[in-house]
């Protein structure tokens, strides 16, 4: 309890919404977007009807549901050409790829505004790789990739972004990293988070937790191994 009555007598600064909306728009957009705090990085790769390929680094990724496999991604409103969002609409496939520290200044590059008769995997000098059977490229250079299939597009109406919902066709990472209740070490295969729009970090894992029940407590796991006792509480 100690512990706790001494965090909660840190002093805090506060901004309210009138803070906000006082500020000036470059420096609200990157203090709003720290709030979520670290945030998943991918590569989305994707190729428009006439099959060019396009690269973009997104922050929105999220997890939707495991059975089926949804993944989401949020994607600005479409007032100007958005050539991921509109990629995706056209060939109704995509890719996530994650970003590694070798190669985070090139994922970083692809934000920026190229022409769409311009492949960002050239002009940030990242390689495609392609798969058989699957539609849409992948990074070369990237260790965990993922191809998609949309299912739908949901707007948020009170500010016109896009999520876009995806189910997860193949997912191809090194086997190392695998562990035997099925759960990815990130940081083992090397995957880099984000925060804000320019920030990127190198998670590292303090530790593995067992399922959280009310008549037991809290045990470390051991490495490699999970869970074995865990139950599937929800589809999701």
């Amino acid at each position: 309890m100690e512990k706790r009555a001494a965090v909660a007598e840190q002093s805090l600064e506060c901004l309210t919404r009138a803070d906000l909306d006082a500020m000036d728009s470059r420096e609200r957009v990157k203090f709003v977007n720290s709030l979520p705090g670290f945030k998943s990085l991918a590569l989305v790769g994707t190729r428009d009807r006439n099959g060019r390929a396009n690269l973009a680094i997104v922050s929105t990724v999220i997890h939707l549901g495991s059975d089926p496999p949804l993944l989401g991604m949020v994607s600005r409103p479409a007032k100007v050409p958005r050539h991921t969002y509109e990629n995706i609409r056209d060939t109704g496939v995509y890719t996530f790829n994650h970003v590694h520290e070798s190669f985070f200044e090139e994922a970083h590059q692809s934000s920026a505004r190229y022409p769409r008769e311009v492949s960002e995997f050239d002009a940030v000098g990242l390689r495609e790789h392609w798969e058989s059977g699957i539609e849409a490229p992948f990074v070369a250079e990237s260790r965990l990739r993922v191809a998609l299939k949309l299912v739908e597009f949901l707007e948020v109406r009170a500010n016109g972004v896009n999520l876009i919902v995806g189910e997860v066709t193949h997912a191809f990472f090194p086997g190392e990293i695998r562990e035997t209740d099925g759960f990815l070490d990130l940081a083992e295969a090397g995957t880099l988070a984000g925060a804000g729009l320019d920030a990127y970090y190198r998670p590292e894992r303090i530790d593995r937790l067992s399922y959280a029940k009310p008549d037991r407590p809290v045990r470390r796991l051991e490495p490699g191994i999970g869970d074995p006792g865990q139950e599937t509480v929800e589809k999701l």
